[in-house]
């Protein structure tokens, strides 16, 4: 049943730990339907394990999930394959699957889910090629790709099926400022002209100034701060500022947790 609510997603309560390690401690986000949400937070501090929660790869140890007003610890297994198939996701690095073309991995999705002729196919897939500008690079290998032509060719596919939500983990990482700007402008285009909504994982402050219509940053297994990006740049929280300014010096320490540096070189600490 499809949700009336301008929520497109709502997270309350959220907690989950890997071993004795707590990764979310009571985090509460909502994703509102036709905008971009961007979702940043220090390394370590669980953002692609939120998206693995969200479609269900991971399960919480408390508090619940609403995507499009159907809580996601309810569906059973073929329910939940179908709510994931309303999902695109372009993955960190773009996960090109290396052994096929350019055009068979976009078409992959459509050959396991799909009961199309090798005709439609052609079609959707060159149809989704052009749209990030590489339809001329089809016959191409995922060798033979540039970091940047393969992360578009990694949101050909993720787009193929035509998702109603669209998931970017990290979309930006490693690429030359050129690429970067032409993803940037490809997310902003995809998520207005296909009308879909968007949940972008990055902790690019600046791409993500120019792209996304509500930011979350994480901390400490909660949200620290929430708003458009230029009210998160005037917040002020220390830690948003921190984050905000890529400030060395802040809450979030340079040095992880260790004991007394002197006595661990003295080597007293193994006595």
């Amino acid at each position: 049943m499809v949700s009336e609510s301008e929520n497109l997603i709502e997270i309350t309560d959220l907690c989950f730990s890997r071993g004795a390690r707590q990764v979310f401690n009571g985090l509460n986000i909502n994703i509102k339907r036709g905008l971009i949400t961007a979702i940043m937070g220090p390394s370590g501090t669980g953002k692609t394990t939120l998206l693995r929660l969200i479609t269900r790869q991971l399960i919480p140890d408390s508090g619940t999930i609403i995507v499009d007003g159907v809580d996601i610890s309810t569906l059973n297994r073929a329910d939940l394959y179908k709510l994931r198939r309303r999902f695109g996701m372009l993955f960190q690095n773009g996960a090109l699957l290396t052994d096929i073309s350019v055009f068979e991995n976009v078409a992959f999705p459509l050959r396991e889910h799909t009961n199309l002729s090798n005709r439609l196919i052609r079609h959707v897939v060159l149809t989704k090629l052009h749209a990030v500008g590489l339809r001329g690079a089809a016959d191409m290998m995922p060798s033979q790709l540039s970091g940047g032509m393969a992360r578009r060719v990694a949101l050909a596919r993720a787009i193929v099926m035509d998702p109603e939500f669209l998931i970017y983990d990290e979309p930006f990482v490693g690429l030359d400022p050129i690429s970067m700007g032409v993803i940037v402008r490809l997310v902003r285009k995809m998520n207005d002209a296909l009308d879909i909504s968007s949940i972008l994982v990055s902790h690019d402050v600046d791409e993500i100034a120019t792209v996304a219509d509500c930011s979350y940053l994480i901390s400490d297994g909660k949200v620290a701060a929430s708003g458009s990006p230029e009210e998160l740049q005037k917040a002020s929280s220390a830690l948003v500022q921190q984050f905000m300014h890529g400030m060395a010096d802040g809450p979030v320490a340079f040095h992880f947790e260790a004991p007394d540096y002197t006595e661990q070189l003295l080597g007293r600490d193994a006595d």
